[in-house]
């Protein structure tokens, strides 16, 4: 229950146009606001994350665990999250125990850009501006991974990439990290997920390894990187062990790998 800490990762990026040069990702995810994780909390978290003035703010699912109807003023402060270039959401797989139609609604009308199998284009100067060309980042969002059990839900990150400009470098919002098997397959430069809690309490760890590809930290897949937070809240018991809970600042580099 201890202040979550920041944690800055540079990652280097050989196609990330040298006029973003230093773009910074601000990732929460896992944060499960529900039984023992309530609003003040948040609000703490919120009020953190605006100090660093990021460029884009990406929350990578498992936001709630519990209903719009009981949770939605201890979710309230997320809308008071400020980035330059928007706030984007990818549904986790805690969000389809929760009523995620309800939830998806409700997250729009408190100011996210919710990305369902879809991207936006981000530029030097703003948002989607033309003549841009490559100079931009196409970020893009999947529904997660086991969510295609729900009727209208499912991840098709094939649908997400149709007409895009191979030259531009793409940025992935996943919930699972076993997103990047396809990803690294369809062109993905950066891969940004969650899910593992890197294991939260020790051995666990060890077990998601059967599950997930990856665990936490930046990871090379193929042509591919990954990066997997430690997620900023928890699950379960009040308590990690052998991991830190995390708000993730990645600095993006036009740097060879």
């Amino acid at each position: 229950l201890r202040p979550v800490q920041v944690k800055r990762v540079e990652v280097p990026l050989p196609r990330l146009p040298r006029e973003l040069d230093g773009l910074r990702v601000v990732q929460i995810t896992d944060i499960h606001i529900g039984p023992t994780l309530d609003g003040a909390w948040l609000r703490s978290v919120v009020e953190r994350i605006n100090t660093l003035k990021p460029d884009v703010i990406a929350i990578t699912g498992d936001l709630v665990d519990g209903s719009v109807a009981r949770l939605r003023e201890h979710v309230r402060p997320i809308g008071d999250l400020k980035a330059a270039h928007g706030v984007y959401f990818v549904t986790g797989n805690h969000e389809y125990y929760s009523g995620v139609d309800a939830w998806l609604t409700e997250l729009r009308r408190l100011g996210m850009t919710v990305l369902r199998n879809e991207r936006v284009t981000l530029h030097p100067q703003g948002l989607a501006g033309p003549g841009a060309g490559a100079l931009g980042i196409d970020l893009v969002g999947v529904d997660d991974y086991h969510a295609g059990g729900f009727p209208g839900h499912g991840p098709d990150l094939p649908r997400a990439l149709t007409g895009r400009d191979p030259s531009r470098l793409a940025v992935l919002l996943a919930h699972q990290p076993a997103a990047i098997e396809e990803a690294a397959q369809l062109g993905i430069d950066l891969q940004i997920s969650g899910h593992t809690h890197a294991g939260q309490l020790w051995p666990w760890g060890y077990f998601v390894r059967l599950q997930q590809p990856y665990v936490h930290g930046l990871h090379r897949h193929g042509s591919a990187q990954i990066y997997v937070s430690a997620g900023t809240g928890y699950w379960g018991p009040p308590m990690r062990l052998a991991s830190e809970a995390e708000i993730t600042e990645l600095v993006l580099r036009p740097r060879p790998s």
